[in-house]
């Protein structure tokens, strides 16, 4: 396998964590040239020790001040930066190949931009990228010769079914599986009670506090949904989700001719990440191998509206399209960083996503710079939802 050089976004992060920890186990063809954080400059000071990069970004500049102390205090001569324009240097960079997005938010989408425009291979993790900016990233994807590979599981696992399938011919529809997360079972009446720790306690899966909200709302399987069409230029309606507990059955594409392929893996980020990065080639993840034979049950079953609204949330914005997803995502944003600080009761998430969407969700989008000033607009308006929920 040839060495790939990474520039890491969001190495502090679930995702980075990951990518680190696969690159540890395959030290001779993965090598680092850049960490970014958005303002943990203690932790990814620990991680320029262990990695040597030659750069390191935090996103916010009144961190960089400690970035470079404690850099000074190891003794590594590390190019330290800082803010959105550092970011995008180091995507871009000549220095490295592969570029791994796993910053979370909208604060992303123009170091993604650089990195496709730049032709990197780009793994894409940030959900907001292809949300708000799905039409724009393809079109630089294909302008800069780029290559994207989804290291969410559930689109990594399409990508690996489909393999060389003709989507428009061979394929009837793909399907991502959801967990449930943990309120899969919890009675509706109980919602109001839900507590950001029991909304952040994923039964299958270790991320970061606002995913693991958005799965626990179904909001992130809906974000999934949008990104799909973008990844597999598919339309909505041969899109669909499946609930499954277990997490072992990570996506399926179902073929016209009646076979459904389905793609199976213990629930660890690892694996997809190590898919991605060592394309077409195998590396080693350092994920446990799935044990067919202790697996009592794999279970299916349809989502429930009620109990997940806004699933159906995201498919209404991706049928309105334009800036509607955009709108819808910096909704969630704010809906979550609200309910995360107790200003929100859990099920006020949906009820601020959809008076958002319904109130801004047709705003225009015919260039990068509208779609992030709907994006604006609605957490602004989210914003004034929750001041007036709470």
């Amino acid at each position: 396998m040839a060495t790939r050089s990474l520039a890491l976004l969001g190495a502090t992060g679930s995702i980075g964590a990951s990518t680190l920890d696969v690159v540890r186990g395959n030290r001779e063809s993965l090598r680092v040239f850049a960490l970014t954080a958005h303002r943990d400059a203690e932790r990814l000071a620990e991680l320029c020790a262990e990695f040597a990069p030659q750069r390191a970004v935090v996103a916010d500049a009144a961190s960089l001040p400690r970035l470079r102390r404690h850099l000074r205090e190891r003794k590594l001569a590390v190019h330290a930066s800082s803010g959105a324009r550092a970011l995008v240097e180091v995507a871009a960079a000549a220095d490295c190949d592969t570029v791994v997005a796993g910053v979370v938010g909208a604060a992303g989408l123009p170091a993604v931009l650089a990195a496709a425009r730049a032709g990197k291979r780009l793994l894409l993790a940030n959900k907001e990228a292809l949300v708000a900016g799905g039409e724009f990233l393809m079109r630089a994807v294909r302008a800069g010769g780029a290559e994207l590979l989804p290291i969410d599981s559930e689109h990594n696992a399409i990508f690996q079914c489909l393999g060389g399938l003709r989507v428009g011919d061979d394929v009837d529809k793909i399907i991502l599986t959801a967990s449930g997360g943990p309120f899969l079972e919890r009675p509706l009446a109980t919602f109001d009670a839900i507590t950001p720790r029991q909304a952040c306690a994923h039964p299958n899966w270790r991320m970061g506090r606002k995913i693991s909200v958005d799965s626990a709302t179904m909001m992130n399987k809906g974000l999934e949904v949008i990104e799909a069409r973008w990844l597999f230029d598919l339309a909505g309606a041969r899109i669909s989700v499946l609930i499954h507990p277990q997490s072992i059955v990570h996506g399926l594409v179902q073929l016209r001719d009646g076979t459904l392929l389905a793609n199976m893996a213990m629930p660890d980020m690892r694996v997809p990440i190590a898919c991605a990065l060592g394309w077409p080639r195998r590396a080693v993840s350092g994920a446990a191998t799935l044990d067919l034979a202790r697996c009592k049950t794999l279970a299916f079953g349809e989502v429930e509206n009620a109990r997940f609204p806004c699933l159906a949330l995201a498919y209404d914005a991706l049928e309105a399209g334009g800036a509607a997803p955009a709108v819808l995502g910096a909704a969630n944003e704010e809906a979550v960083r609200a309910f995360l600080a107790g200003e929100i009761a859990f099920p006020e998430i949906a009820r601020v996503n959809e008076e958002t969407l319904a109130a801004l969700g047709a705003a225009p989008a015919a260039t990068l710079d509208e779609v992030l000033e709907a994006g604006a607009r609605a957490r602004a308006h989210a914003a004034r939802v929750v001041r007036a929920e709470a």
